[in-house]
């Protein structure tokens, strides 16, 4: 299974690389690490003076479980699955329908390929020819869009030298 990225700062960490793989269309950006966990606020400090009396008991939040720590992976621990972000800007596909079918096509592909281990970012690069794919949701932008991903994903699948 594929995790989403969610925290931008991991979106310009994988982004800070160069493209592992390029296309006409579109960049693959990889970097081999795990999301950053979300900062931790700051406890606040309960008095434990009640005006009604003794305090309920109930068991600490979740965050501050002893076994907690434990489970979240150390910073120098491999990467151990995949994570993706998808960047597709309105300069380059202007109308929802074009962009949601872009990003339904990158899921799809990444879901039948094979990636190293780590955070995946796919960029649309350019925009698709608007004389050639009249119709924001063509079944002829759909493949063409297909067909790319999967040369694109296939280069960067294959080992590093």
């Amino acid at each position: 299974m594929v995790g989403r990225i969610l925290r931008s700062a991991d979106f310009q960490r994988v982004l800070a690389v160069p493209p592992r793989s390029r296309s006409t269309h579109f960049a693959a950006h990889h970097v081999p690490a795990c999301p950053s966990l979300p900062a931790r606020p700051a406890a606040k400090r309960l008095s434990t003076e009640l005006s009604t009396g003794i305090a309920p008991s109930c068991p600490p939040p979740v965050d501050t479980q002893p076994g907690a720590a434990a489970e979240a992976a150390p910073a120098s621990a491999p990467p151990t699955g995949c994570w993706l972000g998808l960047v597709v800007p309105k300069k380059h596909a202007r109308r929802a329908v074009t962009r949601n079918l872009i990003k339904r096509q990158m899921r799809a592909v990444v879901a039948g390929t094979a990636l190293p281990a780590g955070l995946w970012v796919l960029r649309l690069k350019a925009p698709f020819d608007r004389k050639l794919f009249t119709s924001p949701a063509s079944a002829a932008l759909q493949q063409v869009a297909h067909d790319e991903l999967q040369q694109l994903l296939q280069r960067a699948a294959a080992p590093r030298r």
